[in-house]
């Protein structure tokens, strides 16, 4: 069996020249769009849509792993959700064609029970990938090398299971880490992402190229895919990242409105209505903060549209007057101080629609992108 990232040379034929990803997601179509994996968004039924589509669907696996968590029986009940939708409910022992589970890594005293509680899960569901994110350096730096827990050791231990790994960085330091580490394929996410993401890093125009640049020059022979993530939303911006170097490209808040997402009504109405992204989307520890969320390492923040707690909060209010007046409109039933996750290409979201149909009309206006651009080069 080949386990992606080990060396082999790419299989191209003499009419079509695959990518990696083709090679390791046979089901998908050129260029590869990819869903997220957004906790308590991304859900089973998103997933297999995008799949269908020729793109490949990630499911929201949490970020408690310890034995018991209920976010285990709940990423069991979504693989489950997914094999339906593909149709492949009376046949438990096929792979999910390109399906895979996100997992968050900065949950410290959950870490080490993932080959434990959640690789058995995944061994039982099949599907085709794992994409790690927010491993925390502390607990990297004190860990002995290989240690449970530790991005190396999780990603020998599903590749030993014959998952492609993807692992999201922001810079092209931790990029280099995560390919050292064994990783298939680099998520270079910019700043202009939306939800949780480095506190400093650089948008994908220069993220993506520098990548790709160090991954061609310092790991020769290794089979690494870089895919662009962050500000993307619509066909023009996937023409772009791919023009950058990236293989595929990732789209989050683009899926929120998904009609398959398991987003509230107030959330996708916020997302429509939401332009200027630049000025409306705000990247701060804010959010976290507010929320009483405290499982990030300060190196990450997270990028949210801009809403009353904030406002209050740049104006210098007070953070207990804040956080009094963000619980009282919880209780009230007002969602005006809520934090939505959104990149800064929400102002390009303008419809619900299924995930599928946003894989092919991203495709789709990509295609068409690109032909356009190609008389600049007559």
């Amino acid at each position: 069996m080949h386990f992606p990232g080990h060396s082999r040379k790419k299989e191209e034929s003499a009419q079509t020249a695959l990518t990696m990803l083709n090679s390791w997601f046979p089901t998908t179509k050129n260029p590869v769009i990819i869903s997220a994996p957004m906790y308590g968004i991304a859900n089973g039924t998103l997933a297999a849509e995008v799949s269908k589509a020729g793109g490949i669907g990630f499911v929201g696996g949490g970020f408690d792993f310890r034995p018991n968590s209920p976010q285990l029986t709940t990423l069991s009940n979504e693989l489950t959700l997914a094999r339906k939708a593909l149709d492949l409910a009376d046949r438990p022992l096929t792979p999910l064609p390109s399906i895979g589970v996100g997992l968050l890594l900065t949950h410290t005293v959950s870490v080490p029970h993932i080959t434990d509680t959640v690789l058995p899960i995944l061994q039982e569901h099949s599907p085709q990938a794992v994409w790690l994110f927010a491993n925390d350096p502390d607990f990297e730096a004190s860990s002995e090398p290989g240690a449970k827990g530790t991005a190396k050791q999780l990603i020998e231990a599903f590749h030993a299971s014959g998952f492609v790994v993807f692992f999201q960085v922001g810079t092209v330091k931790d990029a280099r880490k995560a390919v050292q580490d064994g990783a298939d394929v680099i998520v270079a996410q910019g700043i202009d992402a939306g939800g949780h993401q480095l506190a400093k890093g650089s948008g994908i125009v220069s993220l993506v190229p520098e990548v790709v640049d160090m991954i061609e020059k310092e790991f020769k022979g290794r089979e690494v895919v870089v895919v662009a993530a962050g500000g993307v939303a619509d066909g023009r911006g996937v023409a772009s990242a791919l023009g950058l170097g990236a293989e595929g490209v990732v789209l989050g808040t683009r899926f929120i409105v998904a009609t398959e997402a398991a987003t509230p009504e107030f959330r996708r109405k916020l997302i429509l209505e939401t332009t200027d992204g630049g000025l409306n989307t705000v990247k701060s520890d804010f959010h976290d903060q507010i929320n009483s969320t405290k499982i990030w390492h300060n190196v990450y923040d997270g990028r949210a549209v801009r809403g009353a707690s904030y406002d209050d909060h740049a104006a210098g209010l007070p953070f207990e007057e804040n956080i009094k007046k963000f619980k009282e409109a919880a209780s009230a039933g007002d969602n005006s101080r809520t934090v939505t996750w959104a990149g800064t290409a929400v102002g390009l979201v303008k419809d619900q629609k299924p995930a599928g149909d946003i894989v092919r009309e991203l495709r789709e206006e990509a295609k068409q992108r690109i032909k356009k651009i190609q008389g600049f080069a007559a």
